[in-house]
């Protein structure tokens, strides 16, 4: 297992040799650093734990000033960990870039959808709704709740509500280009968020 912190920096579209249009969206991975590492005697699991992205130290807590300077480095904006890897393989304060994967490779891609505030069941859920003539009392509404005779609403009913900025993985998602100079991953279709969020991307888990 291999993976990498970064940035979602947009989507465009690149051509096969055979001239086939592919969509890509465009991914700043790295450069992150190994910030600790996590053992089974210690911590009761193995991990690496990464960071991406420096921020001001005077935006930082003293715990995280202390934690960034064990490890050589910054504070960064973004720390995530991850699990199944070979921890020989790695040390406090190396460097990670988007070279760890190849052309070809695929991989599982997590971030925060955009959130869209609070919306109808329409948008929410893909509800059709009724009739917009004058006579109609049913528009855009959620319709019946269930059974009266229940005296409650049952869990998993559709109704207006919060919807977005919920964690979402794109699995299997192939590797179409890596440039290792500016540290850039380009990856088949689209990834969850809007431009500029941060992202987690492994190695998938389903191939």
């Amino acid at each position: 297992m291999k993976g990498i912190l970064g940035k979602k920096l947009g989507m465009t579209q690149v051509f096969t040799a055979e001239g086939n249009v592919i969509p890509v969206t465009v991914i700043q991975a790295g450069p992150c650093v190994v910030l600790q590492k996590k053992e089974l005697e210690n911590d009761g699991y193995e991990a690496i734990q990464i960071g991406f992205e420096d921020k001001k130290e005077k935006r930082s807590i003293k715990p995280e000033l202390g934690h960034a300077k064990k490890a050589g480095t910054t504070p960064k904006r973004y720390v995530r960990e991850f699990r199944g890897v070979n921890l020989a393989d790695y040390e406090v304060g190396q460097v990670i870039a988007a070279d760890i994967f190849s052309e070809g490779e695929h991989v599982d891609v997590t971030g925060t959808s955009k959130g869209k505030g609070f919306q109808g069941n329409i948008k929410r859920h893909g509800q059709s709704r009724g009739p917009m003539a004058h006579g109609s009392h049913y528009h855009r509404g959620p319709g019946s709740m269930g059974s009266i005779a229940a005296n409650r609403v049952f869990k998993g009913k559709a109704l207006p509500g919060h919807m977005g900025s919920e964690t979402v993985t794109l699995r299997n998602l192939e590797v179409v280009k890596v440039d290792a100079e500016r540290n850039v991953l380009l990856v088949k279709g689209s990834i969850p968020g809007p431009r500029n969020s941060y992202v987690k991307i492994k190695l998938t888990t389903k191939k």
